[in-house]
This record gives structure tokens, C-alpha cells and sequence, in this order.
């Protein structure tokens, strides 16, 4: 089902703010990951004020999506949703890997509401999402499980030994967005491990895949409704994305991985988005 005009200018709305509050918290803090957090936004905007089945006033309720943040390092633009959503007062954004700060660099949940797993090694999200979706199969809790994950992660072993028992489990409760934005720490995902054809090999492993614009909410909106359509796969859907999408400099720059942002960059970045707002 389509989304309505007015819920596609209000989620992209909300993602032109987001974008802008990034900036501004990663340069107040001077540490963090603008890069991969950026071409998240979409994705995560989408999931939590369109799709997700969450309820801040009781975080821990059983009845709830779970989401996974696996490419954990993207942790700033999930605490951008989560404040925004009513999870905890945007107050304590300032506090942002702050001594004592509940935001931590990556997303831990010890002391995060909203936080279903503490994440940063990568590869750990879609093994625990699995686990996750067979434990709502077992209680019969008609939820999803969400995870993100980065490209670079899927060099990692442990996402496909994942991949092969959500398939044989028949977990159509798990559903993965892979944020393909091609670039990860050091270099592109080409130069360092090239995975060749990522769609043929989800496929090989038993799942439904599907390929989208990662920063089009129309098309993650209809791709999260076909995934729950599924009978007795899970999901993957790949989102081609830019890394540091709507920062120019920032864009496809494996730099933007986790480079602190200074006043002449923030300055440059800040009148990019606020004339994008307009």
C-alpha cells in the first residue's frame, strides 16, 4: 500500500531534520559516525514513525517490533528517532557520548530505553534477530523482528552461518535491510572483500529479497508490506544508499566513516541542509 502525500512529505520532513540535528550533535560532541548514520536516515525514519509496532511509554512491552541496529556505529541517527518518538527527552541528546551519558557510542541496553541489543562487533545483529524471531514464534507474539545491517559486515562468517538457520527455521517474522551504501571503514566494499552479487547470494541462502532506493520512504514503506507477505521466508531488503547522503563532501567518502566534524565542515554542512530544508 502506498503511502498518502502527506505522510511522504512528513517522513521526509522528518529526515531533513534529523540530517540537521546529526550535524549539529556530532560537532558539538566532536566524536562519532556522520557517514554511515546519514545513509541510514531514511530507513530508520521510516521504521520507527510509519512501520514499527513500538511503545515508548512501556519500551519493554512483549507485544512490540524488536529492532536491531547492527551496523551499530550508526547509533547517532537511531537516538535522533528514538528522542524523537517520545523514548526519553531530547535533552539528554546534548549528552552524547558524554561521561555518564546514557548514548552511548553504540547502542547499549543497559540504561537506553528503546534499545532491544547492545551492538558495535559487527556480524552480531542478525544472529541475535534470529534468535529474537523464534522466540516471538514460540510465546506466539504476532511481532517483527528488524535489523539493519552495513555491507561491510556481510564479510563477516557469523551473518551467513545466521542467514542459513533464520531460512531453515522459516523465520517470515525476521526482516533485514541491508544499508548498501558500498563504502565501509578503510575503502569501498569493492577494494577491500568485493562480495559480488549480494541479491543471488541472499537468494542462494533461502531468503526473499528485495531491492529498493534506500532513501525513497515511499519504497521502503512498500517493501516492509511485501516482506510481511511472506509465507515462510525472511526477508532481506538490499536499500542502495550514499554513504554521508546529503552532505556533499561527506558523500561516498569512507573518510566520513567516523571523522570528527570541524567548524568550517560544520559551517559548509549546516548550509547545505538548511538550504535543503527550505
Amino acid at each position: 500500500m502506498s503511502l498518502s502525500t502527506e505522510t511522504t512529505k512528513y517522513l521526509n520532513n522528518l529526515c531533513r531534520k534529523f540530517r540537521i540535528d546529526l550535524i549539529q550533535m556530532l560537532h558539538k560532541a566532536q566524536t562519532g559516525h556522520p557517514g554511515g548514520s546519514l545513509s541510514a536516515t531514511e530507513i530508520i525514519t521510516t521504521l520507527y514513525f510509519e512501520k514499527m509496532k513500538v511503545f515508548p511509554e512501556n519500551p519493554e512491552s512483549p507485544e512490540r517490533d524488536r529492532f536491531i541496529l547492527s551496523k551499530g556505529h550508526a547509533a547517532p541517527m537511531l537516538y535522533l528517532a528514538l528522542a524523537e518518538k517520545g523514548f526519553f527527552q531530547k535533552e539528554e541528546l546534548k549528552s552524547f557520548r558524554q561521561l555518564d551519558s546514557i548514548l552511548q557510542g553504540h547502542p547499549c541496553v543497559k540504561g537506553t530505553p528503546g534499545i532491544d541489543l547492545s551492538t558495535g562487533p559487527l556480524g552480531l545483529g542478525v544472529s541475535a534477530a534470529a534468535g529474537m524471531a523464534i522466540g516471538n514464534k514460540l510465546k506466539n507474539i504476532n511481532s517483527y523482528v528488524y535489523v539493519i545491517m552495513g555491507d561491510g559486515e556481510l564479510q563477516e562468517g557469523i551473518v551467513w552461518e545466521a542467514a542459513m538457520s533464520a531460512s531453515k527455521f522459516k523465520l517470515n517474522n525476521l526482516i533485514a535491510i541491508l544499508d548498501n551504501n558500498g563504502v565501509q571503514l578503510d575503502g569501498t566494499v569493492e577494494d577491500i572483500m568485493p562480495m559480488l552479487d549480494i541479491t543471488k547470494k541472499w537468494e542462494a541462502f533461502g531468503w526473499n529479497v528485495i531491492n529498493i532506493d534506500g532513501h525513497d520512504v515511499d519504497q521502503i514503506s512498500e517493501a516492509i508490506d511485501s516482506a510481511k507477505q511472506s509465507i515462510d521466508k525472511p526477508t532481506i531488503i538490499i536499500a542502495k544508499t550514499i554513504k554521508g547522503k546529503g552532505v556533499s563532501f561527506m558523500e561516498g567518502k569512507n573518510i566520513w566513516h567516523g571523522k570528527p566534524i570541524n567548524n568550517e565542515e560544520y559551517e559548509k554542512a549546516m548550509a547545505q541542509l538548511e538550504e535543503d530544508e527550505k
